[in-house]
């Protein structure tokens, strides 16, 4: 990734207020509350199941929270028109839905429509932010490239560079490294930081949620369990509770960030194996 200047977004303030999501009469969000300050990284971690997804498609109004409120910047999403919303508030989902007959280039562009008029083609800005985001995400030697014939991974980093291409001051994102290699884990969540926006990501890698979020929220059963730092948080009691495993949680030598060990069983006395 480039490193190099971003296009500034205002960051937007994100509240989630009393909010339970039923379906097929099971409770998968149980009365959620929680904020995202205007550019605050909040991290959403939790088991398979515990309502992480769920609760995120409520932000970008894919599904309609059974009770509750989504504000974005103290407007209810569900009462704010679509483009002002797409203006506001870009999403990365965990699946994509269906393969675009599309280049690299075209879904990325698809980042800049709620910035123009009904059917007007990009002009000269719109150009530069495309090429820009297909730069940040390492994505432009693709850029002719079909999107269905991609890896995973690089479908991955298309579309986080489509929703870059947006330029919202809230980005909800949700296991936006899954596919990714290290590296690019890496990249994309420094590129997040580094924005300035707001962002809600739901991740499952506790080391990288207390590397890069300000705070953390925890899911369990559709219910919000803790949240504050990611010290306060990630304890040794919490991960037994949550996850149901034995871990050790250590700050790092170095940054003095919570770093997660997880036992395997496999230990031995004499460190073999640990």
């Amino acid at each position: 990734m480039t490193g190099g200047p971003v296009a500034s977004c205002e960051p937007g303030s994100l509240d989630v207020d009393d909010v339970s999501v039923v379906l097929g009469g099971r409770t998968l969000v149980d009365r959620v509350s929680l904020r995202a300050a205007a550019g605050e990284v909040v991290g959403l971690v939790g088991p398979n199941g515990a309502g992480k997804s769920t609760l995120l498609r409520t932000f970008y109004r894919a599904l309609r929270p059974t009770s509750g409120r989504i504000l974005l910047d103290g407007r209810d999403v569900w009462q704010m028109p679509g483009r002002s919303l797409a203006r506001s508030l870009a999403a990365v989902l965990q699946e994509t839905a269906g393969d675009f007959q599309l280049t690299v280039y075209d879904v990325v562009a698809m980042g800049r429509t709620p910035h123009k008029k009904a059917f007007a083609g990009d002009d000269r800005a719109d150009r530069a932010v495309i090429a820009e985001s297909l730069a940040e995400l390492d994505v432009t030697a693709l850029r002719h490239a079909p999107f269905d014939r991609l890896s995973g991974g690089e479908k991955q980093r298309v579309l986080i560079a489509r929703a870059l291409a947006q330029r919202a001051g809230t980005l909800v994102l949700d296991e936006p490294t899954n596919h990714l290699d290290l590296r690019h884990q890496l990249d994309v969540l420094r590129l997040v930081h580094r924005l300035g926006v707001t962002a809600v990501i739901a991740l499952h890698d506790l080391n990288l949620a207390a590397a890069f979020c300000d705070r953390i929220c925890v899911l369990d059963g559709g219910r919000l369990v803790a949240e504050g730092a990611p010290g306060e948080v990630l304890t040794a009691d919490l991960l037994a509770e949550v996850y149901r495993i034995e871990a050790e949680v250590t700050p790092h030598a170095r940054t003095g960030i919570p770093q997660v060990s997880i036992r395997t069983g496999h230990e031995t006395d004499g460190g073999r194996n640990s």
